[in-house]
């Protein structure tokens, strides 16, 4: 599964610089040149990670974290900026950011500190993870084994598997699986959804996942 970055940087040299580097190691990088166009973006991709410049057009980078913060979204953010001052720091923390670089900065300590953020936030993102029965789920690679056969299913359905083992016994509302599972522009489903869960059910346990009446499901590990 390969990681969607938002980037938020207006110069745009540095831009395509970063963007061709993160792409290169395998990552897909959208790229916003002001706050504007980063909250567009933020509403029409499922994003794993934000950088995010300070000081952009109409707005700035903390103004845009603030904003998405305040609506619920908890994508992992690095703040990339020129600012140095302890009181920035502690301002981009308190609204919500996980880590900053400081300009000018090595594109390899940026790739350490992204991918450090992203195993982290994901846990097992890059692991397979043992279900018991001889299933085995690949999450980087959206793969799902019996005793090293694969077992066929839908994009959607490895996709929901997969944000469910990233966030074992946690309550997930429809809002956020329909926000992985269906892209800008796709009309969620709840009839679609009711599937993918009689699947997954079928092929991985029916009591590792709980309905929680009209509010969403929960992965069980326990």
């Amino acid at each position: 599964m390969t990681a969607k970055i938002l980037l938020l940087e207006d110069d745009i040299q540095l831009s395509d610089t970063v963007k061709q580097f993160l792409e290169l190691k395998g990552y897909e990088v959208f790229v916003a040149y002001d706050a504007l166009s980063a909250e567009e973006l933020a509403y029409e991709k499922h994003l794993d990670l934000m950088l995010l410049d300070v000081k952009v057009p109409h707005g700035s980078g903390f103004d845009f974290l603030k904003q998405i913060r305040q609506e619920g979204k908890e994508t992992p953010a690095i703040f990339i900026t020129s600012l140095n001052n302890v009181e920035d720091v502690e301002k981009g923390f308190s609204l919500g950011c996980d880590d900053y670089v400081r300009k000018p900065f090595a594109l390899k300590e940026l790739l350490v500190r992204v991918e450090s953020l992203l195993k982290r936030s994901y846990g097992t993102h890059h692991e397979k993870v043992d279900l018991g029965k001889g299933v085995t789920f690949d999450i980087k690679e959206l793969l799902l084994t019996q005793d090293n056969k694969k077992i066929a299913l839908k994009t959607k359905e490895l996709k929901l598997l997969a944000l469910f083992l990233q966030h074992p016994n946690m309550l997930l509302e429809y809002e956020k699986i329909n926000e992985t599972l269906w892209e800008y522009g796709e009309e969620p489903s709840a009839g679609s959804l009711r599937t993918y869960i009689k699947t997954l059910r079928a092929a991985i346990g029916k009591e590792k996942i709980e309905t929680i009446k009209n509010i969403g499901y929960r992965f069980v590990t326990e």
